[in-house]
């Protein structure tokens, strides 16, 4: 399962187990109160550490895109022809300023990585 999916799931679970304590509340119930609220942490704890992962694969990715030796902005032409120009650049990668990536890299304008000069 990727990091994303188990992500939304623990969140998923969390909400439900939310909802739940809030109806053990309203009942009174103590020991279902204790149980939830353990859940709660345990799952809280789980989604902070795969939010951490998340983070340090998308550092690990962004620093292998940053040691690629050639880059340079993309023209709109380029970006509305990015077919063509993947197929003749090899190992090009295109970073988003939008995405996760390019947020993380920091990058203001769509930009191109390659092993050579394009």
């Amino acid at each position: 399962m990727n990091l994303k999916q188990e992500l939304q799931d623990l969140n998923d679970k969390l909400e439900k187990f939310r909802r739940k304590l809030a109806a053990a509340e309203q009942r009174g119930d103590a020991t279902i109160i204790l149980q939830f609220k353990k859940e709660i942490t345990t799952v809280s704890k789980r989604i902070s550490s795969v939010k951490g992962q998340q983070t340090r694969e998308l550092k690990k990715e962004g620093t292998d895109v940053k040691t690629l030796p050639f880059k340079r902005t993309l023209t709109k032409a380029e970006q509305a022809d990015m077919g063509k120009l993947k197929k003749s650049v090899k190992g090009l990668v295109v970073v988003h300023p939008m995405t996760a990536l390019g947020r993380e890299m920091g990058i203001k304008d769509v930009t191109g990585f390659a092993p050579q000069a394009f």
